[in-house]
């Protein structure tokens, strides 16, 4: 049974084989808000596509062994929701014939590269909305604390809060997965120096910063044999 993102944080699904590009889809999406998995190729993009759900995918077409085309062919042909998770094509192959191609396979979208930022999550949120996508939630609220995951910043009545950047990414991640648990392994890869003893140690910092009682949390809580999941009001 596929496990569905939490719609406080809308999942999203990069594949490009090109690191580069790959890191900064997913910074640049993570800092917006979005919660976000990457992959390198369709063989891996498949394989996540059959344990999680997706509100969006984004999909690079040149990539070694099977290209996007063929990806997005194999999506649009799965039986029920799945089949119909949005598509936006991101490609060096910007020729009419490409993009008509693209969206004849059912791509909601055709970029090309180079693009901008801006633009690519404009598209984003575009398609989102065309799909009935929940709105974007940048603003979440801990008791006395707020948090604002575009920016990255933390306030407690309304003063700011000075966070490391390990601590920003880290409560982005969990915010972005809002009442949903999140793998220590996924916060370890992206906030806090890659091991789960680095996260544990995160986590008791920002309680220290958002819970009036960080040994009885009312926000950040441990989920055991999981990882850790935020609650806010």
């Amino acid at each position: 049974m596929a496990i569905t993102a939490d719609q406080g944080g809308r999942h999203l699904l990069v594949v490009d084989d090109d690191d580069r590009i790959r890191d900064l889809l997913k910074q640049y999406l993570a800092r917006a808000g979005f919660r976000v998995t990457v992959a390198a190729d369709a063989a891996a993009a498949r394989r996540l596509l059959s344990t999680l759900d997706f509100d969006l995918l984004i999909l690079d077409v040149m990539m070694p062994k099977e290209d996007g085309f063929s990806l997005a062919r194999w999506l649009r042909a799965r039986a029920g929701a799945a089949g119909r998770a949005p598509v936006l094509i991101l490609t060096a192959r910007g020729l009419p014939d490409d993009r008509i191609e693209g969206l004849a396979l059912g791509a909601d979208d055709y970029l090309a590269k180079p693009f901008e930022p801006r633009e690519l999550l404009l598209r984003v949120e575009a398609i989102l909305r065309r799909a009935g996508a929940p709105p974007l939630v940048n603003q979440i609220s801990l008791g006395h604390c707020g948090f604002d995951l575009a920016r990255g910043e933390l306030t407690r009545d309304e003063r700011p809060v000075r966070l490391t950047e390990a601590e920003r990414r880290l409560l982005r991640k969990l915010a972005s997965a809002a009442h949903a648990a999140v793998d220590r392994r996924d916060l370890a890869q992206d906030g806090a120096r890659g091991s789960g003893r680095a996260v544990d140690i995160q986590v008791t910092r920002l309680r220290r910063k958002v819970e009036a009682d960080p040994a009885n949390p009312r926000y950040l809580h441990t989920v055991r044999g999981v990882g850790y999941m935020l609650t806010p009001d």
